[in-house]
């Protein structure tokens, strides 16, 4: 077994403790640094944050060997796992995307069933049969979330309950080789449902104003993630230094 299979398989098995995993999202090995010094056992990357730091748009627009170089600094500089944010998988092929994330030391990786640049939702059927491929590829070594974005894009009218159809999608990549489902900010109170009704893990997201970590605890997930919040949150907080101190270095009037 080699120690990426031995980490990932670690990682597998926190999503099923008696209290969620609770996984800071990081952009950089200075981030990853401070979560780790801070006590956090796991890490995840946000694809919007690392598209930040390294200067691009979220969507799918920071060129892929940009973004698993990223994601291998911040794997190198940190003793504790790692899953990434590859959002809709940057169109490699299943094989050559489990090897990128295997390179990189990545233990885990988001992906998501929609189209990052259209905004459109994809077909579960084949979203399902490209998870398979890449949990075919990877084997025990990669834990998989997979994202389900009904709560965040588009639906035709007469789409039906996006309730259902999150438990629906998120119950089939499960069935398929995923490991954990993402319905990306669905509301609190769908959150039991879901955790009901996909049939296995179920990972939240803890927003600014949004629910707790206890109340998200609460409805049972699995995993609590943050998105590219704390990289918004330091932002701004560097925005307010910097103001700050031009203010101080303007000469008197």
């Amino acid at each position: 077994m080699t120690a990426l299979t031995a980490a990932a398989r670690r990682f597998r098995a926190a999503h099923h403790g008696q209290q969620p995993l609770v996984l800071p999202n990081v952009w950089d090995c200075a981030s990853a640094r401070v979560f780790a010094e801070a006590g956090f056992g796991a890490l995840a990357t946000s694809s919007g944050a690392v598209a930040a730091s390294l200067g691009y748009a979220d969507g799918q627009q920071t060129p892929a060997a940009e973004m698993f170089a990223a994601i291998a600094r911040i794997t190198r500089c940190v003793d504790i796992p790692v899953t990434a944010d590859i959002e809709a998988g940057y169109g490699l092929a299943p094989a050559e995307l489990a090897g990128r994330l295997a390179e990189a030391g990545a233990v885990g990786c988001n992906l998501e069933d929609s189209d990052p640049v259209s905004r459109e939702l994809g077909d579960p059927g084949r979203q399902a049969g490209f998870l398979a491929a890449v949990h075919a590829a990877a084997g025990d070594a990669l834990v998989i979330n997979a994202r389900v974005d009904v709560f965040v894009r588009p639906r035709p009218p007469g789409a039906g309950d996006p309730v259902a159809d999150a438990a629906g999608r998120g119950r089939r990549y499960l069935e398929a080789g995923a490991d954990c489902c993402y319905p990306i900010v669905a509301p609190l109170t769908a959150l039991p449902t879901l955790v009901a009704d996909c049939g296995g893990p179920v990972n939240a997201m803890c927003r600014p104003g949004g629910p707790s970590l206890a109340e998200l605890a609460a409805t049972g997930v699995a995993r609590i993630t943050f998105g590219g919040s704390l990289h918004q949150r330091a932002t701004e907080d560097l925005a307010a230094t910097a103001r700050s101190l031009h203010a101080e270095a303007q000469p008197p009037a």
